[in-house]
């Protein structure tokens, strides 16, 4: 029988950027921790955030989530947090400096992916460097996966 405190979830996805790989050219991904309140633990856990509108921006030497919402915990009453408040994100000097860089000379975007919980049950963030399609390259993507879907139906009609 398994101890009591195996049987966590490894990689839970709590909040997902469905619409990030469509809009925006992924060029490589990190992954980044979570600077969070209590309150906002708590409140990921129920799994009703939404990084779909936010972005990372760089300020004073440091990578910032701007415009995530994480909504309130019910139970926190006065003790709660802000729901769009800026939340600090956790990264290595050196990635920070490669991050910084690309945002500035290249003009790039960071872009979040996802927000998880690892297998010690810290909150990570996939956070993307990411440059913006054009309408043409939205289209191109389209057309490729509306192929493939085709592609594995006759595969599928024929085997």
């Amino acid at each position: 029988m398994a101890p009591k405190g195996s049987q966590r979830v490894v990689n839970k996805v709590v909040a997902e950027n469905r619409k990030a790989r469509f809009n925006y050219e992924i060029i490589d991904t990190y992954e980044a921790g979570l600077v969070l309140m209590g309150t906002e633990v708590k409140a990921l856990r129920e799994g009703k955030a939404n990084i779909a509108e936010s972005y990372a921006s760089d300020e004073g030497g440091e990578i910032w989530l701007i415009n995530s919402y994480l909504p309130e915990y019910l139970q926190a009453n006065r003790f709660n947090h802000e729901p769009r408040r800026r939340r600090k994100l956790l990264l290595s000097g050196r990635e920070i400096h490669r991050l910084r860089s690309a945002i500035n000379r290249e003009g790039m975007t960071l872009i979040p992916l996802k927000i998880y919980f690892n297998d010690r049950g810290r909150a990570k963030m996939e956070l993307a460097l990411a440059k913006g399609k054009k309408l043409h390259d939205k289209r191109e993507s389209e057309k490729e996966r509306d192929w493939n879907r085709q592609k594995s139906r006759l595969l599928k009609d024929r085997g």
